[in-house]
């Protein structure tokens, strides 16, 4: 069986939900789909929260009932018979009548998040009353049933798939199977998200509980391709990569996948498979446990970088420094993505810079501390294994006429890193672009 997550892009119109519907029922074998909110749904019901933070009802009901009326317009669109039409104004009445309820009680995170559930619970809903109108035998099952996280807010593996091994064994026989991408329980059996990843990380989830053939995520691209498509012209998907490479390229600025979602399917060994709804024919990207041998697959570009360098005489041949000041870092839950040393200093690189001021202020009891802001990581991802001799210098070659802050090689086999000014993003991907794909 193949799991298919599609995107609210992919669903964000009844047009667009009825050419993923002819996607799903193309290829005529049995199909697990994880569906995320129609686009612009979510970003409307977290302004009700809003509202009701702020304990403004009235702005909260105007919301919703222009939310309301918009999907009332898509029932009228998606459906053909008044059998289904009756059936789902009534639903989209009862969901939205829901929502309201919300604005006459104390309003906390927990009503927040069982608020944002709804977009996605709407979604699977008008897409499963499509196809069983369709003749399709057709079947929704909730996530808050089997899609759960343990005490540290992650997956919980073990549960997920007894949970759901058990669905599928009591709704055996379906050809197409729907879920909520997105949402899930916690431990204490509240209404929660899977925040990273979202409803990629359902679908991987689902696919590695059930054993899939393939995972396939369905956007509005054509796959990952081999640079910013925004920036350098005639880009092109990258046909294979491994699950290290994929994560490398999504945590450095491929907004297509977030680095943590394919984990549960590299583990379990299953192909993801990055499809584009809009050119369907088109092969996209796989992504598996196969490493191509000899080849550098693409470029990323991760901007609203600070770089930190602390400078201290101490630190020579100090044991427990780096310690220390790693735990500055941690203390503020600040990740760091670059380290370089020297004898005497130590360079970081962050994303985050809502505790900078306070982070400096700590540093400065074990050395000079300088920042540099408005920088930019430029990773290079292939087989950059060590062994391979002269790869690294195939990328600090295209880097040549760029001033670099810091070079990052050797912490994994798959990436090459430089911290550069934004100023010079363009530059450096042209050029790498130019050096590494197009020679």
């Amino acid at each position: 069986m193949k799991v298919m997550k599609f995107g609210g892009t992919s669903v964000g119109s009844p047009e667009r939900m009825k050419s993923v519907c002819y996607l799903i029922t193309k290829s005529g074998e049995p199909t697990f789909i994880v569906l995320s909110a129609m686009s612009g749904t979510t970003n409307s019901l977290v302004e009700i929260s809003n509202y009701l933070y702020k304990k403004n009802p009235e702005g909260a009901n105007e919301v919703i009932n222009r939310l309301e009326e918009k999907y009332m317009g898509h029932v009228e669109e998606l459906y053909s018979t008044d059998e289904y039409k009756q059936k789902m104004h009534e639903f989209i009445k009862d969901e939205f009548n829901y929502l309201r309820s919300f604005t006459k009680e104390l309003f906390t995170s927990f009503e927040e998040k069982s608020i944002v559930a709804q977009g996605e619970i709407i979604s699977t809903n008008m897409v499963t009353s499509y196809l069983q109108e369709c003749g399709m035998k057709t079947i929704l099952l909730s996530a808050l049933d089997f899609m759960r996280t343990d005490k540290n807010a992650e997956p919980d593996s073990a549960y997920i798939k007894e949970k759901l091994t058990k669905l599928m064994e009591e709704n055996e026989g379906y050809q197409i199977y729907i879920t909520q991408g997105f949402i899930c329980r916690n431990a204490y059996g509240e209404i929660d998200n899977l925040q990273r990843g979202g409803s990629d990380y359902t679908a991987s989830l689902i696919g590695a509980a059930m054993n899939a053939d393939e995972i396939q995520i369905w956007t509005d691209i054509d796959g990952m391709h081999n640079n910013d498509p925004r920036v350098v012209d005639n880009t092109e998907a990258v046909r294979q990569l491994h699950f290290e490479e994929a994560a490398e390229l999504a945590y450095f600025g491929a907004k297509i996948l977030h680095p943590t979602c394919v984990q549960p399917a590299k583990f379990a060994g299953i192909p993801v498979r990055l499809k584009n709804t809009m050119a369907p024919d088109a092969p996209g990207t796989i992504i598996d446990n196969v490493t191509v041998k000899g080849k550098i697959k693409a470029v990323a570009a991760k901007d609203n970088i600070t770089a930190i360098k602390i400078k201290s005489s101490r630190m020579l041949l100090a044991t427990g420094f780096l310690r220390k000041v790693f735990e500055i870092f941690e203390s503020y839950q600040t990740a760091i993505d670059m380290v370089a040393t020297s004898e005497v200093g130590v360079s970081m690189s962050i994303d985050n810079d809502a505790h900078l001021n306070d982070i400096v202020d700590e540093l400065k009891k074990y050395g000079t501390v300088t920042v540099d802001t408005d920088m930019c990581i430029i990773c290079v991802v292939g087989d950059l294994d060590w062994s391979n001799v002269g790869f690294e210098t195939l990328a600090t070659d295209a880097m040549k006429n760029i001033p670099v802050r810091m070079i990052s090689y050797g912490g994994s086999n798959y990436n090459i890193s430089f911290l550069i000014r934004e100023a010079d993003k363009q530059r450096a991907l042209q050029s790498l672009s130019a050096t590494l794909f197009y020679k």
